[in-house]
């Protein structure tokens, strides 16, 4: 099974999304691939982001995904993907503390 985290943020560049998360996967031991980080034009003229990365385990499986996408309006939507039948509950939730404590305060409340 996949827990998914679904985040929406206000006045958060995505690229500084993007490595403050990585950051934090990378500290609970698990890995980031290359990020593809591509960027859109709209016909106003400005542009969105958005940047994709697997995760993988410390022996190299492949366990979840990191997506992260800017928005014109200047807000920042991320996806996080992690398979927990290769990652324990506990590192999963202190992920998800570390990422509510460092971007809680961005974060678009609905």
């Amino acid at each position: 099974m996949t827990v998914q985290v679904k985040k929406t943020y206000r006045g958060l560049n995505p690229e500084m999304l993007y490595d403050e998360v990585r950051d934090l996967v990378l500290k609970q031991g698990l890995g980031v691939a290359e990020a593809a980080i591509q960027t859109y034009s709209l016909t106003s003229g400005a542009t969105q982001s958005r940047v994709t990365v697997p995760v993988h385990t410390s022996d190299g499986k492949n366990c979840g995904s990191l997506h992260v996408l800017g928005t014109a309006n200047g807000d920042a939507r991320m996806t996080l993907d992690i398979d927990d039948s290769l990652v324990a509950s506990k590192v999963i939730g202190v992920l998800q503390a570390d990422i509510d404590f460092m971007l809680g305060s961005y974060e678009v409340k609905w």
